[in-house]
């Protein structure tokens, strides 16, 4: 599979492995931005990525941000679809106790690439039991 990225800033950074065996590629900022704690912000990588139909690309954090900085990507996964042509955005959100700083270059989240499939959707009447039934947050314990 190939996967093509277009540069729409001068600073934009493609992409990449950190190490052959990683699911996810490194995204990195094309902008200085300051997220306060508890705020969010939208940050930029100066990309826009043509995916193949039938694909989808995930947006997921960084465990080290996350871990050192309390700096997590809000809508994690977020979901880039096959037919989005927009810049890829980063929802970053602080849920540390300082102000995070995020300069042009940094690594800020990782692309997960993952087929996608779209079931045909059918209305029935009913639906089969199953050892579980209806049982669910936290119905196994906590």
């Amino acid at each position: 599979m190939t996967l093509g990225f277009k540069r729409i800033h001068p600073e934009a950074t493609l992409p990449a492995y950190a190490h052959a065996s990683d699911a996810g590629m490194d995204v990195r900022s094309v902008e200085d931005v300051t997220i306060p704690p508890l705020g969010r912000a939208l940050v930029h990588t100066g990309l826009v990525m043509e995916l193949p139909p039938r694909y989808e690309a995930q947006v997921r954090p960084r465990s080290g941000l996350a871990l050192k900085h309390g700096v997590t990507v809000l809508n994690t996964p977020g979901t880039i679809d096959a037919g989005y042509r927009g810049e890829v955005g980063v929802i970053l959100a602080n849920f540390g106790d300082a102000p995070f700083e995020v300069k042009k270059g940094d690594k800020i989240a990782q692309l997960v690439i993952a087929p996608v499939t779209q079931p045909v959707i059918v209305e029935v009447a009913d639906v089969n039991d199953t050892d579980r039934g209806a049982g669910g947050f936290g119905s196994t314990g906590v």
